[in-house]
């Protein structure tokens, strides 16, 4: 029984832990009436774990890669910037504007609000699944409201670590698991926060 209960607490405790959200500006209130807002994703300054920098990350992958095959690496570093419109930034959108009623609340890149939502990725994890063996991949993120005209001018601003997404085959569709997760819990948060 005892056991048991240890067992509980730890399943609670690794459900609170794995995804976190701090306020670093404003408040949830400050999203009630807006309705539609544009999208910008920035990826500056990314945290990969285990390297200094995106650009040492990328050239030690590359290097990896091209030793077994020729061309391989620079197929690597193309795919890694091309997953970014292709399959993060869609995923964000699809996840966060399926959990609201049509007319309530959207997300997109069509340049028609006078609110921008910036995604900033502040850390990236891509996981793995070597098949009996698995890791969930990571994102941690600043999301930030402003008016399109007052950028400087930051309405509100929340900050999510260890958005964690599906631990599926593909080193992008896992990434992309973890901009669904993190548009789900901002859209559930906002309807509970700002409705």
């Amino acid at each position: 029984k005892k056991g048991l209960s240890f067992l509980f607490v730890i399943c609670c405790s690794t459900f609170l832990f794995a995804q976190k959200a701090k306020v670093l500006e404003g408040d949830w209130a400050e999203l009630k009436g807006i309705s539609n807002y544009d999208l910008v994703f920035e990826y500056e300054n990314l945290e990969i774990p285990n390297y200094d920098s995106e650009e040492e990350f990328l050239k030690d992958k590359m290097k990896k890669r091209e030793e077994k095959e020729a061309g391989a690496g620079e197929k690597f570093k193309a795919s890694w910037f091309a997953d970014r419109e292709n399959k993060y930034e869609p995923k964000f959108i699809e996840s966060f504007n399926k959990r609201f009623d049509e007319g309530e609340v959207k997300v997109g890149m069509e340049d028609a609000s006078e609110y921008v939502m910036k995604i900033k990725t502040t850390f990236m994890y891509s996981g793995y699944n070597v098949g009996i063996k698995a890791q969930k991949s990571k994102v941690d993120a600043i999301i930030s409201v402003y008016k399109k005209d007052a950028p400087d001018e930051v309405l509100f601003s929340v900050k999510y670590t260890k958005a964690e997404g599906t631990p599926v085959y593909n080193a992008g569709d896992r990434i992309a698991e973890a901009y669904a997760k993190l548009a789900k819990t901002l859209a559930k948060t906002m309807i509970k926060k700002s409705a």
